[in-house]
């Protein structure tokens, strides 16, 4: 299929490095960091086909030897520690007037100024907590000290971390939960700068002319935390591996994630955008498939069953062509209730995908015994797109009810 000999060392790059070496494995070409050329010249140098369904993994050498890691194919990440540390407040000043024909012109320190905050601000911009895997302090300025002449220290500058929408920030010891973002723009103050000491001047009194006292700057707030990203989506699709859910989203949508025959294709959650006729787009999230026992971390489904919270309405995706369909949708619902009692509660659809493998006597009768225990049955076929647009105005009009109630 290609034939394999090491790339040459030194070969330029124009996104300002040089890749060292390239690493193939049979997984998707498309999870390569996008609009980087040094992509092409690997797939030139080693004559691939893009349609071979390769990864290629490399790594850049900037000047000095030193590997970029932002060179790396780089995986979802929700979940970072990171270690904050506001500006301590400076230091207040003893000085005292001198000037000539000025006798005991008395105290003058200046205060000293107070300490910058660290700042959580809440960012459409980004998508995944990557920048946390890079950098895990923050610290603020620390305020200026005063100084004589009454001249007060400048204040220190704040630190701003911004974070996508949906953040969720702990306190990394105690696990209390210190804000949670959900609005663009939205912006908290997480550590707060010390107090700028105060200068003599302060101190002064009839009694005490002369003060030689000052006081120094408080300390800044500084602790470990915790963000957890969740996000922000309308619709959220649930169900065990291998039922669709990844070809059910690239039909609702214009997402294109993994599909392939076998469980687990996704590994991290998947976003994409469900636009039909006048209705307002809704946003879909797909999470990594569940199995029997992910509340209690079984599985990849437990890592991500954070991101559905936030959804107003759930698909839950069935394959109808299993042996095994009561138990497997039993399997999905107590999960749910067992991970949150909220989740078992919300407006849910339920999928019989995969109608292409099914007799329609069969099928029918299958239809008919879910809708005997309450739940909304559609039938689809994600494959050859039978059903998909009922589901489509299914779901924006279920979707819109349901916001109508909330509002």
């Amino acid at each position: 299929m290609f034939r394999t000999r090491k790339l040459r060392q030194g070969n330029y790059c124009p996104c300002r490095g040089y890749y060292r070496s390239a690493r193939l494995s049979g997984i998707v070409l498309s999870n390569i960091v996008s609009g980087c050329s040094a992509v092409f010249n690997i797939v030139r140098e080693f004559e691939l086909d893009l349609n071979d369904a390769l990864m290629v993994e490399f790594f850049f050498i900037q000047d000095g030897g030193n590997r970029n890691p932002a060179g790396r194919v780089m995986a979802f990440i929700d979940e970072a520690k990171f270690f904050v540390k506001a500006g301590d407040g400076g230091n207040g000043c003893v000085s005292f007037h001198r000037e000539k024909f000025v006798p005991k012109g008395g105290p003058n320190g200046g205060d000293g100024g107070r300490g910058g905050s660290v700042i959580i601000r809440a960012t459409n911009s980004l998508n995944s907590l990557i920048d946390f895997r890079f950098r895990s302090h923050f610290k603020a300025e620390r305020g200026i000290h005063g100084k004589g002449k009454d001249m007060h220290g400048r204040a220190g500058k704040d630190c701003i971390i911004d974070v996508p929408v949906g953040s969720v920030i702990k306190n990394s010891e105690t696990g209390e939960v210190l804000a949670d973002i959900a609005v663009d723009g939205e912006s908290i103050v997480i550590a707060k700068g010390g107090a700028g000491g105060m200068g003599n001047p302060h101190f002064a009194s009839g009694t005490n002319r002369t003060p030689r006292v000052a006081t120094n700057g408080e300390l800044g707030e500084e602790f470990w935390l915790k963000i957890e990203l969740k996000l922000i989506a309308d619709v959220g699709l649930v169900g065990l591996p291998n039922a669709g859910k990844s070809t059910l989203l690239s039909v609702l949508s214009a997402a294109n994630p993994k599909i392939a025959s076998y469980p687990f294709t996704t590994l991290e959650p998947q976003l994409g955008v469900l636009q039909y006729k006048f209705f307002k787009p809704c946003i879909i999230a797909d999470i990594p498939g569940l199995v029997e026992g992910a509340h209690d971390g079984i599985g990849l489904g437990h890592k991500f069953l954070r991101h559905i919270e936030r959804t107003s309405m759930l698909l839950h995706v069935i394959d109808a062509a299993d042996e095994n369909v009561s138990k497997n949708f039993e399997i999905i619902s107590n999960e749910l209730l067992q991970y949150k009692e909220e989740l078992a509660d919300r407006v849910q659809i339920l999928v019989l995908n995969k109608q292409d493998l099914m007799d329609e006597a069969d099928l029918k009768e299958l239809e008919n015994y879910f809708q005997q225990l309450g739940q909304n049955v559609i039938t689809v076929s994600g494959v050859t797109g039978e059903g998909i647009e009922s589901l489509k105005k299914t779901v924006v009009e279920t979707l819109e009810q349901v916001n109508s109630k909330t509002d």
